[in-house]
């Protein structure tokens, strides 16, 4: 058995989580507040950028800039976005595979509508489940949003509401307190990878100027099997066989030399022109290399946090995390056209169009088969460089007071009962009720949470959090909901690096709310309690959270309850209460 260790860096306060005082004071300005609402048509674009941003100087926002510090203080302009979204079933073959399969999608489409605001913005989503033949239940996760004080909205089945049910819909309301990019999903079994999925854009100042906003550029794995069918395989095997494609922005081609199907994706430029690509991984199972031939990259965000800018030729994504790039389009003299190339790192990540997952940047009015060739890349599932993720606004970490290891959480694989392939933290793989969710249970005071839950208790308010993760072969891209946490170690061993000396970054470290835990590698990350909520923590390998690699975090919860609108929750979970058992469904997953 392959396993690897998690430890909680801890002293002997609380549930054995090291705390130290935050040097931060908690803001009251992201608490939900009444203001005037204007509503906005999901199709209506967003309207004239805030007063001052501008390609000259994309680091203002009205009477805000680059340098304020977002976690505490919120444009508030009066302003709600409503949104419609619709989970359907649809058949499709986005690459022109000669057999269409089915998927899910919002609103019909892949990707799914993009969800567009500006930085403090209230949204207001209003979600249908359309997932009759499938019998579904369904949920969406806003994924990087913080959700400060907004819990019951983050959009995960078994901790903060139950699944909606077929014929049912549920209204999601969260603040825009961040800007930058990032992605819907839904978060019930393995739908976000059947295409339940779609790009937020928050829009706010940059750290660096450009002419276009060219929108999110999902770099997304595909399957010609649903990726349901191909879980049978997975669970019973472990390790996944080869995809068998790649998507850019839901289109490729599939086959090889003149015996193709489908069409690439194309990005028509103007020479001479700056555009911003929002890079988001929705991938099951994919970690990308991002590249565009000839064309420097220049990186302003990670996730939805605004960094010092660095220049790259490529770019490494793993699942569920996002890069903001700029690229200046000053190559017309070499070529009328480019490939732009999503890579799979193939130490970790096997793909049947390894070579030809590629979209076209092209001057001109008509796009051209590229001649030109790739800048060198590895093949390694690693993180950009720490030294280079340095976070605009600065934030500092207290370092932790004698750290003792006292508390240890492994991470293993082994077989249920029906000999079905699990993943488990401490020994436990995930199993967490759809109908009885962890917000139900902290409403009714109802706090004897099971093994199998995977609760670890925070209580305090204010402090900080270290969590660190020792790994063995397999990578895992660790996602932790409700908070950015800070990266205080993190590496790899191999051919002239050596293994961690116990060094740690607490100045300005980087931030982000998904970070790559690299196979034989550690991480070391630090968060602080200040968002009451449950908060789920796992890897974003679909296969892996579906086979119960999580935990979560119950963060505050004496103040959880008052967030909690119990009739609206109540009677969606009484809705999928009626549903299950006239369906006779038997929930078979790890619940989240």
């Amino acid at each position: 058995m392959k396993f690897s260790s998690i430890i909680i860096l801890a002293n002997l306060l609380g549930a054995g989580i090291a705390y130290t005082n935050s040097p931060y004071k908690q803001s009251t300005t992201l608490r939900p507040i009444a203001t005037r609402s204007r509503v906005h048509n999901i199709y209506e674009p967003t309207g004239t950028p805030c007063a001052g941003n501008t390609p000259n100087d994309r680091s203002v926002w009205c009477n805000y800039s680059i340098d304020t510090d977002y976690e505490d203080v919120v444009p508030d302009m009066g302003v709600t976005r409503e949104y419609w979204f619709e989970v359907k079933e649809v058949t499709l073959s986005p690459d022109g595979f000669m057999i269409p399969r089915p998927a899910m999608t919002i609103n019909g489409t892949l990707p799914g509508p993009p969800l567009v605001a500006d930085w403090g913005d209230w949204v207001i989503i209003h979600v249908t489940n359309h997932l009759y033949q499938a019998m579904n239940g369904s949920s969406i996760h806003w994924h990087g949003i913080r959700q400060n004080y907004t819990n019951p909205n983050d959009g995960v089945p078994s901790l903060t509401q139950c699944p909606i049910a077929p014929g049912s819909n549920m209204t999601y309301k969260w603040r825009a307190g961040q800007y930058g990019s990032s992605w819907y999903h839904s978060h019930i079994g393995l739908q976000a990878w059947e295409g339940v999925y779609g790009a937020i854009i928050i829009n706010g100042p940059a750290t660096a100027n450009y002419d276009v906003d060219q929108g999110a550029l999902f770099l997304g794995d595909w399957t010609h099997e649903t990726v349901d069918q191909l879980h049978q395989d997975v669970q019973l095997r472990g390790p996944v066989r080869k995809l068998s494609n790649g998507l850019i922005n839901g289109k490729n081609v599939y086959g090889n030399g003149t015996n193709t199907t489908g069409s690439p994706f194309h990005m028509k430029v103007e020479k001479g022109k700056s555009y911003r690509l929002r890079l988001v991984n929705p991938s099951i199972d994919t970690h990308w290399k991002f590249t565009i031939d000839n064309h420097t990259m220049t990186v302003i965000a990670m996730d939805l946090v605004p960094i010092k800018p660095f220049a790259t030729n490529v770019i490494s994504l793993g699942m569920g995390q996002r890069y903001d790039v700029i690229i200046t389009t000053n190559q017309e003299t070499v070529a009328e056209s480019f490939w732009m190339r999503a890579i799979p790192a193939d130490r970790c990540s096997q793909n049947e169009m390894a070579g030809n997952i590629r979209g076209i940047v092209y001057y001109g009015n008509t796009p051209k088969q590229p001649r030109t060739q790739p800048y060198p890349f590895t093949n390694v599932c690693e993180d950009e460089l720490l030294i280079n993720l340095v976070p605009h606004v600065p934030k500092n970490v207290d370092p932790p007071v004698s750290p003792v290891w006292d508390k240890n959480v492994t991470v293993s694989n082994t077989r249920n009962a029906q000999n079905f392939f699990r993943w488990r933290f401490n020994s436990t793989s995930m199993n967490v009720s759809w109908e009885n969710p962890t917000l139900m249970q902290v409403y009714h005071k109802d706090l004897d949470f099971s093994n199998s839950s995977g609760v670890i208790e925070l209580p305090f308010k204010d402090k900080w959090v270290y969590l660190f993760i020792q790994n063995t072969l397999v990578t895992h891209p660790i996602h932790l909901h409700g908070h950015d946490f800070s990266i205080l170690a993190q590496g790899q061993p191999g051919p002239g690096k050596p293994q961690w000396d116990g060094s740690i970054i607490t100045q300005n470290p980087p931030r982000r709310d998904t970070a790559v835990l690299a196979g034989s590698g550690w991480l070391l990350i630090a968060f602080k309690t200040n968002n009451p909520g449950a908060w789920l923590m796992h890897c974003h390998i679909g296969w892996h959270v579906d086979e119960g690699l999580a935990l979560q975090f119950v963060e505050r919860q004496d103040e959880i309850r008052d967030l909690v609108d119990y009739t609206p929750f109540n009677e969606n979970c009484a809705a999928w209460d009626r549903y299950i058992k006239s369906q006779n469904i038997v929930q078979e997953d790890s619940g989240v």
